[in-house]
């Protein structure tokens, strides 16, 4: 509106357009200003995330960054080493005049002085981008920009500056060096990442517990977390945050961590959560599950929770990122980077993080040891039993097959396997477009029965579990409707298979590792479909990596 009035006409409904209008118009007030400070004076006016990079006709050779709840990072690419891995933070005055009537406040101009530059050579280049992954074939030296940071190159230096100073602000901003490998982003024979990372679960399972989990002594230790173990055992109730398929990791795994920890577990959708302003106490734990680690939904609320005192815990994929730096502590999931949209090895990585905070939690408890044991076994077997359900490629393309011309799907478990319902159902959603639900088997009776008949796909998944009986009376009450069951169960369980139309047997483990098992021919007929369908498995439509806006 307020650009409407002078004279602007905006040709699309994005608010990047207006932010460079704005940007302009400013520039058109006040041409005695710097970019840097135009682009300062612009964002002060801007409401919710965002993530922006300039370039200006009227300014060869520079470029300003600025960003506000979306992740931003600069790359810096020399021939020769660097005067300093820390970059000095300048910063504007505190207060602001206020503006007349419906112009916008300007802030005071302030000088940058200090400025970054190679020690000896002057060739430099910066890459600006919001993940790691997109400059890594370029440099392993990157900045990490914090809320409000404002970046600016001009004459191939690069400043970086603050509109105010709090409290708790580093003198500076650290280059940090990334491990990342070009080839690990790489699809390699693979025809879409998505493939290929549902293919390295054997080899990203094995290296989140790498360094952890000790098979000999049959210990388990985080290193991120070791030191505030104590203060865990001693909290009131264990919360678990997310979005997603991150939100289906910490469902998966509550019943364990009831079961270990002895302590009540709540899992919050991070959007609901912050809607119901949900009571937080001082010895509340609340866990932070993200693989980017930039979610904005859980990053809100981790700061609604750290503000009332509670300890917070982040369980991410991305070192660096806004909630790993944000929480108290944290276990990196260590699954490698995650190129596709829809989440695969991200989620088999999150759900063995908290499996192994589950044993760390009942070492010391003399009643649990047998249990862990158990645990501790499975997940030893854990790489040649994915490897073992990754050869179903073949049998599960047949079911997509039979299945994409379909307008529904419905999948049913329950117990561990609830959450495996839950995220097949997402991955089909997102992945194919067609509608699909996960629906718990206790609840059948409750409504969603009347959806069974010959014409509907239904998906069940029966494991040799403590909820089999039940889930075997839902499979007899699907079938006497005429539906025809497609079942997930373990190999060589003829009873169960007896019912079924068609079967996809996985190996048998732990019963509470089993959702990893059942989860990945989910993963393998979501891709199946989505490729028989057509659509673009990578990048589905209307989604992106970091879900950055709420």
């Amino acid at each position: 509106m307020f650009l409407t009035k002078r004279g602007y006409h905006f040709e699309s409904e994005t608010d990047t357009e207006a932010i460079v209008k704005l940007v302009h118009h400013l520039y058109s007030q006040h041409p005695d200003y710097s970019f840097r400070e135009l682009v300062e004076q612009a964002i002060q006016q801007l409401e919710g995330a965002f993530a922006l990079c300039f370039k200006s006709k009227h300014f060869p050779g520079e470029c300003v960054a600025a960003r506000r709840g979306s992740p931003l990072l600069v790359g810096i690419k020399t021939k020769t080493r660097l005067a300093t891995d820390h970059i000095p933070i300048m910063y504007g005055k505190d207060h602001r005049p206020h503006g007349r009537g419906d112009m916008p406040s300007l802030m005071p101009r302030s000088d940058s002085t200090a400025e970054f530059q190679p020690m000896e050579d002057k060739e430099v280049e910066y890459f600006f981008a919001s993940d790691a992954s997109a400059v890594i074939e370029h440099t392993n030296r990157v900045i990490f920009l914090e809320e409000d940071d404002v970046a600016a190159v001009k004459d191939g230096a690069l400043s970086i500056h603050r509109l105010r100073r709090s409290l708790d602000d580093p003198h500076g901003r650290e280059i940090i060096t990334l491990k990342m490998e070009i080839q690990q982003i790489m699809k390699g024979n693979y025809a879409y990442f998505m493939q290929k990372e549902i293919f390295e679960q054997t080899e990203s399972v094995i290296n989140t517990m790498r360094g952890r989990v000790n098979f000999e002594t049959n210990t388990v230790v985080l290193g991120g977390i070791k030191d505030y173990i104590p203060e865990i055992r001693r909290c009131r109730r264990l919360m678990l945050i997310g979005c997603g398929t991150s939100y289906h990791s910490a469902l998966a795994t509550r019943q364990l961590l009831e079961e270990l920890t002895e302590l009540p577990v709540m899992v919050e959708l991070a959007s609901d959560f912050l809607d119901r302003s949900t009571p937080i106490f001082r010895d509340d734990v609340c866990f932070f599950i993200s693989q980017s680690g930039e979610t904005a939904d859980s990053l809100m609320a981790l700061r609604y929770c750290k503000q009332r005192g509670a300890l917070i815990v982040g369980i991410t994929n991305t070192v660096g990122s806004s909630i790993c730096r944000e929480s108290h502590c944290g276990v990196h999931i260590n699954a490698g980077p995650e190129i596709g949209v829809a989440s695969t090895k991200a989620y088999t990585s999150q759900f063995i993080s908290l499996v192994m905070f589950a044993l760390v939690m009942s070492d010391d408890r003399i009643s649990h040891q047998a249990r862990r044991l158990e645990i501790m076994q499975g997940l030893k077997n854990l790489d040649s039993l994915i490897r073992e359900v990754l050869e179903l490629d073949g049998r599960i393309l047949e079911l997509a097959k039979d299945l994409y011309e379909q307008k529904s799907l419905l999948i049913m478990g329950r117990g561990y396997n609830y959450s495996t319902c839950l995220e097949g159902a997402l991955k089909i959603k997102e992945l194919t477009y067609m509608h699909s639900e996960g629906i718990m088997a206790g609840e059948l009776k409750h409504g969603p029965l009347a959806l069974v008949d010959r014409a509907m796909p239904v998906m069940m998944i029966v494991t040799r579990d403590p909820t089999y009986q039940k889930c075997m009376n839902a499979l007899q009450q699907v079938t006497a409707r005429d539906g025809r069951p497609i079942i997930v169960c373990e190999k060589g369980d003829e009873e169960t298979a007896s019912y079924a139309y068609k079967t996809i047997e996985v190996p048998p483990t732990v019963d509470c590792l089993q959702g990893i098992l059942t989860v990945i021919p989910m993963q393998l007929l979501s891709y199946h479909i989505a490729v028989l369908k057509g659509c673009n498995v990578d990048c589905p439509r209307n989604l992106a990596k970091s879900v950055t806006v709420e």
